[in-house]
């Protein structure tokens, strides 16, 4: 008869909960230090693009080099929205064209190893 008054099973809920977290150790005084943060980087300027740009009647052309390839190009137009020339896998083919207005997911790519 009292476990289906709800006031009566709401309190002893609350009760047996407080009585657990009263009992359960604090957890807290455990943990480790935290790490230094990392030494930075040196600045490099061989990983900095070379990036030359082009100005045209129509349009305004950059092209960013990397180690002397081109990878990407990126192309200004008088009117409209720029939009870029990706070269994906580093056969200095350009295989992409990104516009502004359609923007697919792109997934970072690096070159890990090369022969």
């Amino acid at each position: 008869m009292l476990l289906k008054n709800p006031v009566i099973v709401f309190a002893s809920m609350v009760l047996f909960a407080v009585t657990v977290a009263a009992e359960t150790p604090s957890k807290l005084d455990e943990l480790p230090a935290p790490l230094p943060p990392p030494d930075p980087v040196a600045y490099d300027e061989a990983l900095e693009p070379e990036i030359t740009i082009i100005q045209r009647k129509d349009a305004t052309v950059e092209e960013y080099r990397l180690n002397g390839r081109l990878y990407m190009v990126k192309v200004t137009p008088v009117v409209g929205k720029p939009y870029y020339f990706i070269d994906r896998d580093g056969d200095g083919l350009m295989e992409s064209r990104i516009s502004a207005l359609k923007n697919p997911l792109q997934v970072p790519q690096w070159v890990i190893f090369r022969w």
